[in-house]
């Protein structure tokens, strides 16, 4: 896991690194798992992400894995604390907690979570650039360095998008477009993406708003020049890879974890 490390930093015996933390039983590993979606979910809100009541984050157990933790229906981004997350199993059942599920983070993050034994975490909100460029019918180019990180590895999904998803058919469409990738765009709806870890779905949805962003502007003001597919597939292979994206995510953790400490309450 130190190999992308050991690329962008002259390796010295005295320095420490950060890298993910293993765990040695389940109970150590839920609590982590959900303080991270806590954060994460504070700063989905402080970022914009938050519509009405849309949106959601999901990390699967490590214990029941047909079980994910998820933020409450009709709660604000902002205010979610560890104690307020809820449980939910694969028949949309609230197996701990007291306030409802989302019908729609059910229905999506269950079809995914089933066909991605190796998904730990999805995110999914309705963010202002990823609903916005998901009207235009197409994926991201690599027009920067930021945008590389997607390159062959999202999907546009066109199916079901301007229709809101409630029923399971329409969680399993979603997820068998999104595949084997980490992130897709659903036309008409907006940005979906996953990982290993909370961390690295978090960091894709973050940074694929952002390169959606970054591309609108551009196409507003002229005709962007694409990187060359070499040259993209590069900087994918180095900066796109699960600790890549764990990692990245690291400064914006410290961050709300330090200003918000009230998020593992």
């Amino acid at each position: 896991m130190t190999d992308m490390i050991e690329k962008f930093v002259p390796q010295q015996s005295e320095l420490v690194f950060n890298l993910p933390p293993v765990f040695d039983n389940f109970e150590a590993e839920r609590q982590h798992r959900k303080e991270r979606l806590a954060g994460a979910l504070r700063l989905f809100g402080k970022f914009g992400f938050s519509e009405g009541v849309a949106g959601h984050i999901t990390a699967r157990d490590p214990e029941l894995t047909d079980h994910f933790w998820v933020n409450p229906f009709g709660m604000n981004f902002r205010h979610v604390r560890v104690s307020d997350l809820i449980l939910v199993n694969h028949a949309g059942e609230v197996v701990h907690g007291t306030r409802p599920v989302n019908r729609a983070a059910f229905v999506i993050h269950a079809a995914v979570h089933a066909a991605r034994p190796d998904v730990v975490a999805a995110a999914h909100s309705h963010s202002i650039y990823g609903k916005a460029f998901s009207s235009l019918g197409r994926t991201l180019d690599p027009i920067t360095q930021d945008a590389c990180v997607f390159f062959e590895d999202h999907v546009l999904v066109t199916e079901g998008g301007g229709r809101i998803v409630l029923d399971e058919e329409s969680g399993r469409v979603l997820a068998k477009g999104l595949g084997p990738h980490k992130a897709a765009i659903h036309q008409n709806h907006g940005l979906f993406t996953v990982g290993h870890s909370v961390d690295e779905a978090a960091w894709w949805f973050i940074t694929m708003e952002r390169s959606c962003q970054a591309q609108l502007i551009a196409e507003a003001a002229g005709t962007p020049k694409l990187v060359d597919a070499e040259s993209a597939r590069y900087t994918r292979d180095q900066t796109a890879h699960p600790l890549a994206g764990w990692f990245s995510f690291q400064p914006l953790w410290d961050e709300i974890s330090r200003s918000e400490p009230e998020l593992f309450e």
